[in-house]
């Protein structure tokens, strides 16, 4: 059984929105930092936010300060990533983890990713 699944990828227009959930178990939820990380064709898997287990302070990449908004909403179990003012560079595909340690780079689970597209 999946403890990680991704949802709200998609096709859309540069300078456009898109919101992405990611599903966890309880467990999970509640024990992780959770974040999120991308890959474009060809390229690594890059860091891109991350909340803390109490949701109280957040981290981000510098390319998408002030353009994407990680949080969690504790009802549902699941984290969420609101991207604004998307550009062409951010498509990718989408990972959701749960990261033991942003420090020392412990990603503990992974998602199964949902695909980003932006068109210019």
């Amino acid at each position: 059984q999946a403890q990680l699944v991704e949802s709200g990828g998609g096709l859309v227009q540069a300078g456009g929105s898109l919101k992405l959930s990611c599903a966890a178990s309880s467990r999970i939820f509640v024990s992780y930092i959770m974040g999120w990380f991308r890959q474009a064709p060809g390229k690594d898997r890059d860091f891109v936010a991350a909340i803390s287990t109490n949701g109280e302070t957040t981290y981000y990449e510098d390319s998408v300060k002030g353009r994407f908004t990680i949080s969690r909403d504790a009802s549902k179990n699941t984290v969420l990533l609101q991207m604004n003012g998307l550009k062409s560079e951010d498509t990718a595909v989408y990972y959701c983890a749960a990261i033991r340690s942003l420090a020392t780079r412990e990603y503990d689970h992974w998602g199964q990713g949902t695909q980003v597209t932006v068109s210019s």
